[in-house]
């Protein structure tokens, strides 16, 4: 290990974060000399484990709740999408500081047009929910040249800041979960936490997706979620959650690091075997 250039997931918890696995193939099989490692930060202690990380020769961080934005405001430097999103998810050591990026929206956007084949240019795109997770995709969702951009939140004025906030990068409005009814879309990605614990009460209505539409969930577990249960009663046949996401916006993480695109394949093998 002595000589690796060295690299690590710093969160509150961070015990399960699958991060270490997902850079250990990269590295792999880029052949790429680091070590990976977890951080457990204290919840008023983030600033002071990045600067020991630092101090002790760190040359970057992926960084998980509750921190992203800690993050953003310790970074010297920053990218527009971290700047958009007002959260960054990546720093990266730049001489005797840190540079900020996120990378939550092109790991979605890549995931999306990539690995799963869905066409963004020139389609209506719903967005549910409005918090952090929604904000950090909608810089990314505009670059791919994307007909209309709809935010729904079930507390409106939320979605109507975020709507407001982004005007100005592309056709975006917030419209209230009631006032979808008869409205449809191409793709629909769900950038909630509802139904991570559970079934809940979905405020959507039904009939929100085209003939052809792509359900995609930003969260991710084995069982499905609720998000893509709701989507395939109504006879959604293509969807996917958020574990490509987690690997792809991983994947632009290391690029930035290191400057070589990981192949994302043996790590969807490796999270999610068949």
């Amino acid at each position: 290990m002595t000589g690796m250039d060295r690299y690590a997931v710093v969160g509150n918890p961070i015990a399960h974060s699958r991060s270490p696995q997902i850079h250990e193939v990269f590295a792999r099989d880029a052949r790429q000399a680091m070590r990976y490692e977890r951080l457990l930060a204290p919840l008023d202690g983030f600033a002071a484990t990045v600067a020991q990380f630092a101090a002790q020769g760190g040359k970057g961080l992926n960084v998980t709740v509750p921190f992203k934005i800690e993050a953003l405001a310790l970074a010297r430097s920053a990218s527009d999408r971290a700047k958009a999103a007002g959260a960054a998810n990546t720093l990266k050591r730049d001489g005797d500081g840190w540079y900020a990026d996120n990378t939550d929206g092109a790991g979605i956007v890549r995931d999306l047009t990539r690995n799963l084949d869905v066409v963004l240019a020139g389609r209506d795109v719903l967005v549910l929910g409005a918090g952090g997770a929604a904000r950090g995709i909608l810089l990314p969702l505009f670059d791919e040249n994307v007909r209309s951009l709809v935010i729904s939140n079930r507390t409106a004025d939320r979605a109507d800041a975020l709507a407001s906030a982004f005007a100005s990068r592309g056709p975006v409005t917030a419209v209230r979960p009631d006032a979808l009814a008869g409205r449809t879309f191409d793709v629909v990605i769900n950038a909630t936490s509802a139904g991570l614990k559970g079934d809940v009460a979905w405020p959507w209505p039904t009939g929100l997706f085209r003939p052809g539409a792509f359900a995609y969930d930003m969260i991710y577990g084995d069982g499905g979620t609720t998000f893509l249960r709701w989507a395939r009663a109504q006879g959604v046949a293509r969807s996917a959650d958020g574990i490509g996401m987690l690997i792809e916006q991983a994947a632009e993480s290391f690029f930035l690091w290191r400057g070589v695109r990981p192949a994302s394949a043996s790590v969807f093998s490796l999270l999610r075997p068949s």
